[in-house]
């Protein structure tokens, strides 16, 4: 049977709305820590620029990271196209090869001065939540993609494996940047081999040393593999300030504010 693809922005769209959805209950019902700034003032920007992004990506890269693998697929590019892996061990291995390609683009996102202007809004909200998560300029959004489509491409990933990954991506970076109050025995199972929201909370402080730790999205892994781990925030995770020193009063929460962050001169 034909995977119908012209679902795919379908599948994407009810996914994302669903994980929104239910992490945003979620952390009403059991929140990690009381937000001194309040939805009202942080979600129509944060939910405004990812509007934007998902616009802006299918207007420049109509065929995407999916139409990407379907491109290379029907041309026989890319290392699994000339490999004869059982479905499911090629599904499995793309997924795990592009979570580690983007644990290593968010470690260059850092370490880049230029690049950390870019992908500093995304740490410049003043409070940690599932709309964090969604949280990243337009420049850095065209820069993943471009760096994924051509991921894809070399790898020769399938169409479904890439489909899946994207979905995982979304749903983890919405989940890794909740507010939500997990059990301790039941994070500390999670993060032997996922992300949890209070491990990633850390990467949100705004102690530099703690900010350019805990890259990872999803799979714990690559923190553990490469040195980057750190288990807590060291003013725990109720004590901790969430952000960067710059750009922390409430205007710079203004949608505009955050497009033209990149551009600006820190503290201006």
């Amino acid at each position: 049977m034909t995977f119908p693809w012209q679902l795919e922005p379908w599948i994407r769209f009810g996914a994302f709305a669903g994980v929104l959805a239910l992490l945003a209950l979620a952390e009403l019902a059991a929140p990690r820590r009381r937000q001194a700034v309040g939805r009202a003032l942080r979600w129509p920007a944060n939910l405004g620029i990812v509007a934007l992004d998902t616009l802006l990506v299918r207007l420049l890269f109509p065929i995407a990271a999916v139409g990407a693998a379907i491109f290379a697929e029907e041309r026989g590019w890319g290392l699994f196209n000339l490999l004869a892996l059982p479905a499911w061990a090629e599904i499995t291995l793309a997924v795990i090869i592009l979570d580690l390609l983007i644990y290593g683009q968010h470690v260059l996102f850092h370490a880049v001065p230029s690049l950390w202007r870019v992908h500093r809004v995304h740490h410049a909200d003043l409070e940690f939540d599932v709309t964090t998560g969604l949280r990243f300029h337009p420049i850095e959004i065209l820069l993943s993609m471009a760096i994924k489509i051509a991921a894809v491409m070399m790898l020769g990933a399938a169409a479904l494996a890439v489909l899946i990954f994207e979905v995982l991506l979304n749903a983890t970076a919405m989940w890794s940047h909740s507010n939500l109050r997990l059990p301790p025995s039941i994070d500390r199972l999670l993060r032997h081999l996922f992300v949890t929201p209070d491990m990633h909370r850390v990467h949100h402080s705004i102690l530099p040393r703690e900010t350019h730790s805990n890259f990872g999205f999803n799979l714990a892994l690559w923190d553990k593999m490469f040195g980057t781990y750190r288990h807590q925030p060291e003013a725990g995770h109720e004590g901790m300030t969430i952000g960067i020193p710059h750009f922390r009063e409430q205007r710079e929460l203004k949608l505009h504010r955050l497009l033209l962050q990149p551009f600006r001169t820190e503290g201006k």
